[in-house]
């Protein structure tokens, strides 16, 4: 993670012509401020060889939000070549004396195994410094390890403090876990309207999984109201992010009408989107459209193939639906739906008719 510095003022060519004439000099925060420029193309072309020489240049000097950028560009390979020892040795310095971004992103080193051997407690104690600093996500990613018992002895309740200190920040995935700890009364008392607020900030945050939680809560009516309208507005917010399950979930509702006009096209448009990730449910929904002709062409070979792969992926029911279809079939039918099946098993779902 880099620091981004102050901002950069409006005219940024001008801002880039003092701001080098300065660096020129030696001034540590000048070329610190005109490498973040370099590296975000503002006023300068981009150039990331560029921001690491200008971001050495103040590091060497004991600018340690240029250390910390430096090492972060050592970690992506970006303007330099990848080197996780490098970045590891720079982050340290920095994190030494006392920047906390370099202290979180220290600990992730030390979480990863990344330059260093892994080792949790390492990374817990880092992540604590910067916690105490007020870093978010080190607050967020030290509440995660006191939830899990990760290098620290397992606290729920220390794990909530940690996400609540994040998540009334405007941390996303803070407020996500926190809400899970509502809905699931772990660190906390149970509290389903709790959950529903947390889910819902870090769903207006665009948060895949809270928006799919958000949905299940309204259409199951749980610390809300039951709202089917919302259940599919935030189903349908998750599902064009990719996930698998609200996918599925919106073309039920589809399916059968619920909250939205029935609507069987695009019931079959979702439940293939969630069958291509291999949704083994999705994937005997989308058997039984095309068996049925419902939304889709009625196709008992491509029904088959779907039925098949359902099965294979344990979904319950699909083998009856597919010996159903089978029953139908000729010979050389049967052969082709297995032909499909096997093809687009082989190309992880991508060609599937």
């Amino acid at each position: 993670m880099y620091d981004q510095g102050l901002g950069v003022p409006q005219d940024d060519a001008e801002t880039v012509r003092w701001y080098r004439k300065a660096a020129e000099q030696g001034n540590a925060l000048a070329q610190f401020n005109l490498a973040n420029m370099y590296a975000g193309g503002e006023g300068v072309a981009q150039d990331h060889a560029e921001a690491a020489r200008l971001y050495r240049l103040a590091a060497d000097q004991g600018h340690y939000s240029a250390q910390n950028n430096l090492a972060s560009m050592y970690t992506d390979g970006t303007g330099v070549p990848q080197n996780h020892a490098e970045a590891v040795r720079r982050y340290r310095l920095a994190a030494e004396k006392g920047n906390a971004l370099a202290q979180y992103n220290l600990g992730l080193m030390y979480a990863g195994g990344k330059g260093v051997a892994q080792n949790h407690t390492k990374a817990a104690r880092w992540y604590r410094k910067a916690a105490d600093q007020g870093n978010i996500h080190a607050q967020h990613e030290l509440g995660r390890m006191y939830d899990l018992g990760l290098g620290v002895s397992q606290d729920l309740g220390e794990a909530a403090r940690l996400y609540g200190l994040a998540a009334r920040r405007g941390y996303a995935e803070a407020q996500f876990n926190l809400a899970s700890m509502y809905a699931n009364g772990e660190g906390l008392e149970q509290d389903h309207a709790k959950a529903a607020l947390m889910y819902n900030l870090a769903a207006e945050q665009g948060h895949a999984r809270a928006q799919f939680n958000l949905a299940s809560m309204y259409a199951n009516g749980e610390g809300v109201e039951q709202d089917f309208a919302k259940a599919a507005l935030n189903y349908r917010l998750a599902a064009e992010q990719g996930m698998a399950r609200a996918q599925f979930n919106l073309a039920s509702m589809y399916a059968h009408g619920e909250s939205v006009a029935q609507d069987h096209a695009e019931a079959a448009r979702w439940y293939r989107r969630a069958a291509e990730q291999g949704h083994p449910e999705a994937q005997a929904a989308l058997g039984a459209l095309h068996a049925r002709g419902d939304g889709v062409p009625r196709s008992r070979v491509i029904a088959h193939m779907w039925f098949s792969l359902a099965d294979e992926n344990g979904a319950a029911h699909a083998a009856q639906g597919r010996d159903m279809v089978a029953a139908q079939m000729t010979q050389s039918e049967l052969s082709d739906a297995r032909r499909l099946a096997r093809a687009c098993l082989a190309s992880g779902y991508r060609r599937c008719d």
